[in-house]
């Protein structure tokens, strides 16, 4: 500064100052002040930047996807819906359209270009306020990863200084492929593979010129230049860059008008449907990812996440499920329609795998988004029945062996007496374990329980997963502990699986967004029970659709092993049902354990439901039976007397044995043939 000064001094002296020569020099003396406070001011700001070395372990914020068992597509999960893509992956002319609309000088400058910051500088200060910036697509980078989107001098020169820092570094290449994968393209779309799929729903690599062209004149501003947002605005900027495009040599005039006939995108179905498939399903599974991976990995970790769920058994559950509560709904109390509206849940298990191929939890998502299907804890009344009937062949007893359906009476207490009755509140004398399961009789069964043992009850309940606090109580017998349907129709897919326990699966793999498995699901086959004793348990169960409470079933047409369910007051309606191939359970009821109404049981509420969801299920397919273990034994019984049939028994029945557990005894006295009794409904506990 001083030399400029003295310079100034003598050349004065020797030209004895004019008027133009003084001006000269005070513009030169108030550029060089101008300039050296900002170049001091630029070191003084850039003193606090970032440091652009953290670009290399930079990781963008990438969707987390959830597939069905045939990869269809279920939901996502973003901070910022972005899906990254490699340089190669880009459309050549998507490139050229952006470098020929924000920054043609991008291969060519070091970070700034000095042409256009000094336009933009002349049009700020003609307006007194910042229009543009001149940034070139470094700057913009620069900003969007490391600065806040205010408005400033201040932060403008930052943006400067750390474009030249990302240039020093960086090659061009690097840049303009963080620069695609991180730019906002408006819509909810971050990075051009997510752009290309909201706008055009195709991958980036497979846009056309029209398409790539729109697309590059998104981000100057993405709220006016969105096909979505404002058509018009976005037909006359797809224009502008491609006559840039032109401009620059990239395509022909012709190449440019052709383009420009193609139609705007529409908004995409992906935009306007409402609830995704399989939302409860889809809901259990973000909760069951974000308690492993947390939710930093969940919403920004770009993980793919592979479910058991089958879209086509989903549907059929969501409808049968809607359908079943109109028409049950007319028939109930009418005076509490004002308060909750009826609920009901679906589970559909593979008995061979234990993946869960269908999930619902209640009738509209969009409302409730409460699990019914696996959160709430609901009494299983007559539903929980199999286990201890399971429990007791197990331990030696047969379908054959005899229980007193007579009046009983428990002391609880020195002061309570606990006194069961029987739904119809008849009695019936001695019963098979066959005929106490098939109409649902409440006093054999509490006998049974008292015979086997509570505890052991409990041991083999747990053994079949049931996880949820059981009471050691008599009331047990008779379902009086709460349950999911989850585990459940777990427990039943024991004896559709041969005995053989596996836990629910819904999710069988997640990979990281470069295919590399995080995890995988191989649950660990356990032998719960002997295969002879799952499958005397399931002929049982055929008893309870063949001639008990589930008879509806029949109208399925194939062998069918299941159980009906209902509670006290008619507060909650099951039914549990399985083929060879599927487990389905079915549950019925209001949140706040209200009753249905009279007559409101497992077989008039839920089966129904049950039923509708597996005709359509078992559409196509050829029936078939449940495969007959090498250790069972056949024999011909009375079923009224569980004895061995004679030609004096009026009534025979082949009946499944584990061997020495068969009748040695005949029927020999000649009893009076009796109807076939069919029981509609069955005793709530």
């Amino acid at each position: 500064m001083f030399t400029i000064l003295l310079f100034m001094h003598q050349h004065c002296i020797m030209d004895r100052m004019t008027g133009r020569t003084i001006i000269i020099y005070a513009a030169l003396l108030l550029a060089t002040v101008l300039i050296g406070s900002s170049v001091g001011f630029i070191l003084y700001s850039a003193w606090d930047l970032p440091e652009v070395q953290a670009l290399e372990s930079y990781k963008p914020s990438i969707t987390s996807r959830v597939y069905s068992d045939t990869n269809q597509l279920l939901a996502e999960f973003f901070v910022e819906n972005r899906t990254p893509v490699v340089l190669t992956d880009v459309p050549e002319a998507l490139i050229k359209a952006l470098v020929a609309t924000e920054d043609t000088r991008f291969y060519s400058h070091r970070g700034l270009d000095y042409r256009g910051i000094a336009r933009a500088l002349y049009r700020n200060v003609r307006a007194r306020r910042i229009l543009e910036g001149g940034s070139t697509l470094t700057q913009q980078l620069a900003k969007v990863l490391f600065l806040t989107p205010e408005r400033s001098y201040l932060r403008k020169i930052k943006e400067m200084a750390l474009a030249l820092k990302i240039e020093q570094r960086y090659t061009k290449q690097e840049i303009m492929t963080l620069y695609l994968n991180q730019i906002y393209f408006g819509s909810g779309a971050y990075g051009v593979e997510a752009a290309a799929q909201t706008y055009f729903g195709k991958q980036a690599k497979e846009l056309s010129l029209a398409e790539c062209a729109l697309l590059a004149g998104i981000p100057r501003a993405p709220k006016y230049y969105s096909p979505f947002k404002s058509r018009e605005s976005a037909f006359s900027r797809r224009a502008h860059v491609l006559n840039r495009l032109v401009a620059t040599g990239t395509i022909t005039g012709d190449q440019a008008r052709e383009a420009s006939r193609v139609p705007l995108p529409v908004q995409q179905t992906v935009q306007h449907k409402g609830p995704s498939p399989a939302p409860y399903f889809v809901e259990y599974i973000r909760q069951k990812v974000e308690e492993r991976f947390g939710s930093s990995i969940l919403y920004s970790g770009g993980l793919n996440i592979y479910t058991s769920i089958n879209t086509t058994l989903q549907g059929h559950a969501e409808l049968a499920l809607i359908t079943g509560l109109a028409k049950l709904e007319p028939k109930l109390d009418r005076r509490h329609r004002h308060l909750q509206p009826l609920q009901a849940a679906i589970i559909v298990l593979d008995p061979a795998t234990s993946h869960i191929l269908a999930m619902v939890g209640g009738r509209d998502f969009s409302k409730s988004q409460f699990n019914r299907a696996w959160q709430a804890l609901r009494q299983p009344g007559s539903a929980f029945k199999p286990i201890v009937y399971a429990t007791a062949v197990e331990r030696g007893f047969s379908a054959t062996d005899i229980l007193s359906d007579t009046p009983l009476s428990i002391k609880i207490d020195p002061k309570k007496t606990w006194t069961p009755e029987n739904f119809t509140r008849t009695y019936q004398g001695d019963v098979t374990l066959r005929k106490a399961l098939a109409q649902s009789l409440n006093i054999p069964t509490v006998r049974l329980i008292s015979k086997i043992g509570i505890e052991e009850t409990i041991r083999y309940a747990r053994a079949l997963g049931i996880k949820s606090p059981l009471k050691a109580v008599f009331p047990l017998a008779l379902g009086s502990s709460d349950v999911t349907l989850l585990e459940l129709t777990s427990a039943y897919s024991v004896f559709a699986n041969g005995g053989v326990r596996l836990d629910p699966v819904a999710i069988l793999s997640i990979t990281d967004s470069s295919g590399r498995v995080l995890s995988s699901s191989y649950p660990l086959p356990v032998q719960a029970m002997k295969p002879e004793t799952a499958y005397i348990v399931t002929n049982m169960l055929k008893g309870v659709i063949e001639r008990g409470t589930g008879w509806k079933a029949r109208e399925l047409g194939r062998p069918v092993a299941g159980k009906t369910g209902t509670t006290n007051d008619y507060r909650d309606a099951w039914f549990i049902g399985y083929t060879p191939s599927l487990v389905a359970g079915v549950w019925v009821g209001f949140d706040d354990q209200r009753s249905l109404g009279p007559k409101a049981t497992g077989s008039r509420a839920a089966l129904p439901v049950w039923l509708d969801f597996m005709k359509q299920a078992h559409q196509n397919q050829e029936p078939t039976d449940f495969s007959i273990p090498n250790g069972i034994l056949f024999k011909n019984v009375d079923p009224r007397t569980g004895l061995l049939s004679t030609e004096h028994c009026k009534l025979s029945l082949r009946e499944a044995f584990l061997p020495g557990t068969e009748p040695r005894r005949f029927c020999e006295e000649t009893l009076p043939a009796e109807e076939e009794i069919t029981i509609q409904d069955e005793a709530p506990e």
